[in-house]
């Protein structure tokens, strides 16, 4: 819990936060433009400049996910929130947008080490809902932005620069803590060899002193993979071994973010404008949304160690795109949400020497297509209106699609036994061999014919 809370809510803060002030925001610049050049700014590039402070925080996310540690990140935040708190106050809206790519900083760095971090601690009977604890916070984050954005509170033009800076709060309490938490005891055993400290911190982390069966479990995968050593993303996406894990985490956390979900977070107030909404009942109607979307993410966390990843996910985007294809016909539009499975699947589909290098990969797919999304969402919406959800309900369809041809069951299974799973799967791509195939490793494809060296392309 305290892990998520100064990380995932935050990022999800940061999702929501810029959406109340919007107006207050593009009025900010263009009275300092005026200032500086003795004319406002045109409706064209103020949206264009409005999108950038929105998206930059994507590609601050971007670099984070690449860096991949956590250390005292935190620290960014508090950077971040002093540049955004006094912003007006020096006229200056460059510091908004450079505080904006530094909060997504350190959401990239979180986002990557966090959900890692709890794949590795969790035991296999509780991952699923430990694996979803940082979407219920992105949920929290993304209410209390909307709730912290009324108007009785601090959704007023005076107070936007404090609205933006209390950032700064969980990441100072993220700062404190930082100490008090142990080490990953897969990551001390398997990288590192320290059985003693990891045994210790099994034992802190599952509160028994008996951990005999999860330590022989860790040490079995340690043995299989004795000969091989830590993959970077360049050999991540050469070596054929994983190629459908691979795919897998690519397809999914691109799809996560071209549902977009984000950019109805990132423009809620100006969607529900276009939607007939009276003015004075957006930021109500915001905040009911946002309550909705922790509920459903509640109840997901406390039913997939019941349901499954599978059905979650699947279930999930099925019905975001069904939604996204009724906004066309509806005078409201129909907000969707989606399972944090895609964070989870990450940790579950690799094993140690490939999961950060997976992690890097997948971060790095979503931030840029946050970033994509963030920025031309504004564009799109001018351009073809409601038929924009056209394009992420085909993403979401396509995506449920995938999961269930490719993705396997993983509930209760450990690494290894998920590895096995992919082993066993036949190919799908019709460029392989007709015969019959032997699969080694995770999911590289030989022919059993003599002679053959048929491998999947």
């Amino acid at each position: 819990l305290l892990v998520s809370f100064g990380s995932s809510m935050l990022y999800g803060y940061n999702l929501a936060v810029v959406n109340s002030p919007a107006v207050h925001i593009k009025a900010f610049y263009n009275a300092t433009w005026s200032q500086r050049y003795g004319h406002g700014l045109p409706p064209g590039p103020l949206t264009l400049l409005y999108s950038l402070t929105v998206s930059i925080f994507a590609l601050g996310g971007l670099g984070g996910s690449l860096h991949g540690t956590l250390g005292r990140s935190a620290l960014l935040v508090l950077l971040a929130g002093g540049l955004m708190a006094f912003s007006r106050y020096l006229a200056a809206p460059e510091m908004v947008i450079i505080g904006r790519a530094i909060t997504g900083l350190h959401s990239g760095i979180c986002l990557s080490v966090v959900p890692l971090y709890l794949g590795e601690i969790a035991p296999k009977n509780l991952r699923g809902f430990l694996g979803l604890l940082p979407s219920i916070f992105i949920c929290l984050g993304v209410f209390c932005a909307q709730v912290l954005g009324l108007p009785e509170l601090l959704g007023q033009d005076r107070y936007w620069p404090l609205f933006l800076a209390v950032v700064a709060i969980p990441a100072s309490l993220q700062l404190l803590l930082l100490r008090c938490f142990p080490e990953s005891p897969r990551f001390l055993l398997i990288e590192r060899n320290d059985v003693c400290a990891a045994t210790e911190a099994l034992r802190r982390f599952l509160g028994t002193s008996d951990v005999q069966e999860v330590l022989e479990e860790m040490k079995e995968e340690q043995q299989s993979l004795s000969s091989v050593q830590t993959v970077s993303v360049w050999q991540l996406l050469q070596e054929r071994s994983v190629r459908w894990q691979t795919l897998s985490v690519a397809v999914v956390n691109v799809g996560m973010q071209l549902s977009g979900i984000d950019a109805i977070w990132f423009y809620t107030n100006t969607i529900f404008q276009n939607a007939g909404i009276p003015e004075s009942q957006i930021p109500y109607t915001t905040v009911g949304t946002s309550a909705i979307e922790v509920v459903a993410g509640l109840i997901g966390c406390f039913t997939i160690e019941k349901l499954g990843r599978r059905p979650l996910i699947i279930t999930g985007f099925c019905a975001m795109g069904t939604c996204l294809a009724a906004s066309l016909s509806s005078t409201h539009p129909l907000v969707p949400k989606c399972t944090g499975v895609p964070f989870l699947m990450t940790a579950e589909l690799f094993t140690q020497s490939h999961r950060s290098a997976a992690y890097v990969l997948g971060g790095s797919l979503n931030w840029l297509c946050n970033f994509t999304i963030g920025f031309i969402f504004p564009f799109l919406q001018i351009s073809t209106g409601a038929f924009s959800y056209l394009v992420f309900c085909g993403v979401c369809l396509l995506v449920a699609l995938y999961v269930y041809l490719i993705i396997p069951e993983t509930k209760n299974k450990t690494f290894m036994e998920i590895s096995c799973v992919f082993s066993a799967r036949q190919p799908l791509s019709p460029l392989c061999h007709a015969g019959m195939l032997r699969l080694r490793g995770y999911g590289a494809m030989e022919s059993s014919l003599e002679g053959s060296e048929h491998i999947l392309p």
